[in-house]
């Protein structure tokens, strides 16, 4: 074993591991809190909102219904109950909410100043994370134009 600083360095790491884990948490971005409607009214604007249709998913948008809260995001996920039974249902919905709350960290990926409604499909239950990705920030992007 070496006498220099770096072995200081790994001695003190190993002995204090949370030291060195609170210096990476200061560069981790905020978690945006999504923020569910609550009122048949707001879902009846958000409805006549923006529309955006997938295989997977349908988002309608309409610029903020309600105002939102500092780092709150208005989305509501929303399944029929046509599809499946409420084990598949709540599956899709956690799916669906799970792909948002990443894009929600990435900075400008979601426009906070709308309110958001996320209808699942069917055809998500089947499908893995990693293919919805690129179509959900593909349908969040045309819906800023």
């Amino acid at each position: 074993m070496g006498s220099g600083p770096e072995c200081l360095q790994k001695a003190v790491e190993s002995l204090f591991p949370e030291e060195g884990q609170k210096e990476e948490k200061k560069f981790l971005p905020k978690m945006v809190k999504l923020e569910s409607l609550k009122k048949s009214e707001h879902f009846r604007k958000v409805l006549k909102g923006k529309k955006i249709n997938t295989d997977f998913f349908l988002i309608f948008a309409k610029k903020s219904v309600i105002q939102p809260k500092v780092d709150h995001l208005n989305i509501s996920f929303v399944m029929k109950k046509k599809i499946g039974n409420s084990v598949k249902r709540n599956k899709i919905k956690r799916k669906l909410k799970a792909i948002v709350q990443k894009f929600s960290k990435k900075k400008g990926a979601i426009n906070k100043d709308y309110t958001y409604i996320v209808f699942g499909k069917s055809n998500a239950y089947a499908q893995k994370q990693n293919v919805l990705m690129p179509l959900m920030e593909k349908s969040f992007n045309r819906l800023k134009k």
